[in-house]
């Protein structure tokens, strides 16, 4: 077994000797695909307690220290901490009643234990996890080209972090998108995080990565290569290409 899986293993087994928990899910690769751990996997976790019990379970980490001692942690959100443990285990937990659970996006949890009483469908008792407003073609096309355009412009004005935000992040995940619908359903996809895994779902020849994403410094580089990407896959209107064009060409003479 995973160290990991025993960690959490053992968590659960001291959960279950506290009358007020109701569940302990695995999340991420410690979720149902936790062939995934590896020796960089962190722990994510929700731990699953009786209304009332959750403000003593935020307030104090002595259920969390009960299979090993806990060196390092942190509230990162109104719902639980960060925390790494002595012997070098890092995890990331949030504690939650039945009913505030029901309201969360939740894929890929595992109970590693439950109550005798709790709800059969636990791990799977939210809704969905959201997708972008609309998963075609035409909408991460666009938003692809758009994100180049407002990106080249926010560089032409010398706000270049924003602007590497906009042509290396925010068009970059919408191609990622474009690449995901044309693959179909696809085995260890985050539907939370699109750049999870992108790079063994993905080679070079078929992402550039390296070209799309230069850094800081290459934001008008980025931007031609990801211009040039969509044009020889995708139908680009011709006049949203010409702008984006004219600005990196405008860059070009600025630098000129």
């Amino acid at each position: 077994m995973h160290p990991l899986l025993r960690r959490l293993d053992d968590l659960a087994a001291h959960l279950a000797t506290r009358g007020d928990v109701v569940a302990l899910l695995g999340l991420g690769s410690a979720g149902i695909e936790h062939d995934r751990l590896d020796d960089h996997s962190d722990l994510d976790f929700f731990v699953i307690v009786d209304d009332g019990a959750k403000p003593r379970y935020l307030a104090s980490i002595d259920w969390l220290a009960a299979p090993c001692p806990v060196a390092y942690s942190f509230a990162n959100d109104r719902n639980g901490r960060k925390a790494r443990y002595a012997d070098g285990v890092f995890v990331e937990y949030a504690v939650f009643t039945v009913d505030e659970l029901r309201a969360l996006p939740v894929a890929g949890a595992r109970v590693v234990w439950q109550r005798a009483d709790a709800p059969a469908d636990l791990a799977s008792c939210g809704p969905a996890p959201a997708g972008p407003p609309f998963d075609t073609v035409e909408f991460h096309l666009n938003e692809a080209l758009t994100n180049l355009y407002v990106g080249l412009h926010r560089e032409l004005r010398g706000e270049r972090l924003t602007a590497s935000r906009f042509i290396q992040s925010y068009a970059v995940d919408r191609v990622v998108s474009l690449l995901n619908l044309a693959a179909g359903p696809g085995r260890h996809r985050d539907p939370f995080d699109l750049s999870r895994r992108v790079e063994a779902a993905y080679p070079p020849e078929v992402l550039p990565l390296a070209e799309m994403v230069p850094g800081y410094a290459d934001n008008r580089r980025a931007a031609a290569v990801t211009l040039a990407w969509l044009v020889q896959r995708y139908p680009v209107d011709p006049v949203i290409r010409a702008a984006i064009e004219q600005l990196l060409a405008d860059g070009s003479a600025r630098r000129g």
